[in-house]
């Protein structure tokens, strides 16, 4: 018995990634998957150690059963300190708004404003997200802004509004294919510079390992890259 629950586990724990990778499955569903596989795999794997300290010898679904618990544990260690929040942004006090991702389908009926206690929490544990300064006028801040997004890894460009000073764009994980959304404000900053202030949400879950505050500060440093003189 212990043997085939092992392998259910150890089953599970892999075929809910695949299956959201392949899109077969909503991300959500193949996450949760994964985790009763890995939940599962650690119970057996007690089972399993314990067996093997009485001296009952080890079966295959026993160290399959470990191995994926190692691997579990290893993973959820990984979000251990990080805040159980899922929207960040480099401008806490006065967050970026979306306005296009309203309307996507995924998004109606949804509520898209900036949690205000998410903020304290933020201040904690990310204090270094902070708004991008660019020392080129607003227009070509904005060709820059633009074409990074376009360059970053899985995100598209859903929405730009020049005049407003706007882009919004749909960020994709590469693995369970969870979706985000992430708006850029960009605002004038003295005479010949721009403001930058990213915001990035989570569609699903109430935590995000991480996972936003992470794309903020990759699209920022892509972004300071192309200034000649980026100032903290």
């Amino acid at each position: 018995m212990q043997r085939r629950l092992g392998l259910v586990a150890a089953i599970a724990f892999l075929v809910g990634p695949v299956l959201a990778w392949l899109r077969l499955v909503p991300a959500l569903l193949g996450f949760a998957i994964m985790g009763l596989g890995g939940l599962f795999a650690l119970g057996v794997a007690v089972a399993a150690l314990v067996r093997l300290v009485r001296g009952r010898g080890l079966t295959a679904g026993g160290a399959a059963a470990i191995v994926v618990s190692v691997v579990f544990v290893f993973l959820a260690s990984r979000s251990a300190g990080v805040p159980r929040i899922n929207d960040y942004t480099t401008d806490p006090g006065d967050p970026p708004v979306f306005v296009h991702a309203l309307a996507l389908p995924a998004n109606v009926g949804r509520n898209m404003d900036y949690p205000a206690p998410f903020a304290a929490e933020q201040r904690r544990c990310c204090a270094d997200l902070h708004s991008i300064h660019l020392a080129v006028p607003a227009p070509d801040a904005f060709a820059r802004a633009r074409a990074v997004a376009e360059a970053m890894p899985r995100w598209t460009v859903i929405a730009t509004d020049q005049p407003a000073g706007v882009i919004e764009v749909v960020a994709e994980s590469a693995l369970f294919g969870f979706q985000d959304d992430v708006v850029i404000r960009l605002r004038p900053d003295g005479p010949a510079g721009t403001r930058i202030d990213v915001r990035s949400k989570s569609r699903d879950g109430k935590g995000d390992l991480g996972t936003n505050a992470a794309r903020i500060r990759a699209y920022s440093a892509a972004l300071q890259r192309t200034d000649g003189a980026p100032r903290p």
